[in-house]
């Protein structure tokens, strides 16, 4: 299928491993031009190099929770190509106590900040130099623990993702007559070379074996690529008619502790 998306500028905020990198290797496909933000500029180094030399990519390190570091992104993106056509907001992250006991305010206020706050930020910065162009698109990335409690993930974590998922809505009725759409991606637990899951799958085998036979109806964690394939066909002309939506990609999982791991 011809997605459409060929000669479109889009702009991936941590872009520069995991899903964003998958993300950005399949627009790269599609023949898009690539704007990748990450607050390492050996991390994208690698992350360009990966792509290869086909690939039209452009690298910018900026901290997008930083208000002046997100306003030069978006102003490099719009000073190398013109405007901005495509924006993938996937930085987030979570961290801290997982009991309500051990958190901490300043855990709660990182949460919000990382995964909420600076993509509006991020959307208010660019969604003025998409407005009108044909296909915009914003899609967002949350995660199932934004509706579904789990024991993988803390309380500011999914409740900072919950938010995310709400203001999508909002955002797309807002911006519906600007002809720029927003949908969010939701992935479950996801199988990346040298990410969280990874070094558990190392350091505990047994206490994943069981976590992936009880908690996955599929037999196994998802892939970033199989999340990227879904964020690239919603950004795409191709999902016109899908708009102010949240897309699970999951695999059906079911919340299950990993022992040893997650509050057992």
């Amino acid at each position: 299928m011809d997605l459409k998306l060929g000669g479109r500028v889009v702009l991936i905020t941590g872009g520069s491993r995991g899903i964003g990198l998958a993300t950005a290797a399949c627009f790269a496909e599609e023949g898009c031009h690539l704007v990748l933000s990450a607050r390492s500029a050996e991390d994208l180094a690698a992350a360009k190099a990966k792509l290869g030399s086909a690939a039209s990519v452009t690298t910018v390190v900026a901290d997008v929770t930083d208000a002046a570091q997100a306003e030069a992104l978006v102003a490099e993106a719009v000073r190398v190509h013109g405007g901005i056509d495509i924006l993938i907001n996937n930085v987030g992250g979570g961290g801290g106590g997982r009991r309500i006991g051990d958190s901490t305010d300043e855990e709660w206020r990182r949460a919000l900040e990382i995964n909420v706050i600076q993509t509006v930020r991020m959307m208010r910065l660019a969604t003025p130099h998409m407005a009108g162009r044909p296909g915009a698109a914003v899609v967002n990335i949350a995660s199932i623990s934004g509706w579904t409690p789990q024991l993988s993930s803390s309380g500011q974590y999914g409740a900072a993702k919950a938010a995310l998922i709400f203001d999508t809505e909002v955002w797309a009725l807002d911006l519906n007559n600007y002809g720029i759409r927003v949908n969010t991606v939701s992935p479950g637990s996801i199988l990346i070379e040298g990410n969280g899951w990874d070094r558990y799958r190392q350091s505990e085998p047994e206490g994943y074996a069981d976590y992936v036979k009880y908690g996955f109806p599929m037999g196994r964690l998802g892939t970033g690529e199989e999340v990227a394939d879904v964020i690239v066909f919603l950004a795409s002309p191709r999902a016109h008619w899908i708009n102010g939506r949240n897309v699970p990609v999951d695999g059906l999982e079911q919340p299950f502790p990993a022992p040893g791991r997650r509050g057992w």
